[in-house]
């Protein structure tokens, strides 16, 4: 039979997300989920020469945006993260931006 070490900090989280669940109903709060951009564009590949398109999942100081925060789906992340690449490589993007240097 093991030990129990965690002093109730289980049941303490279980409270506090069933209070902030209590209150976003009161607010009227949804979770929203977070829409993969490409399907709902309905883009099936990402192009290494729309710029644009990938400026948009990198961050100020040049890294690409986790899947977490822009709602993109697994299979399209690693499509962007490879264009991201491609495009660094072939001089469209900047590895890191001139501030940086």
């Amino acid at each position: 039979m093991g030990r129990n070490y965690d002093n109730g900090k289980k049941e303490k989280k279980e409270k506090k997300r069933r209070r902030k669940a209590i209150l976003a109903v009161k607010l009227g709060l949804d979770s929203k989920k977070k829409a993969c951009y490409f399907t709902k564009e309905g883009l099936s590949h990402v192009d290494y020469m729309d710029v644009e398109l990938l400026k948009r999942f990198i961050t100020d100081k040049g890294a690409i945006v986790p899947s977490r925060t822009t709602g993109t789906k697994i299979r399209m992340q690693s499509k962007l993260a490879k264009a991201i690449k491609n495009a660094r490589f072939m001089a469209l993007l900047p590895y890191c931006p001139e501030k940086y240097v």
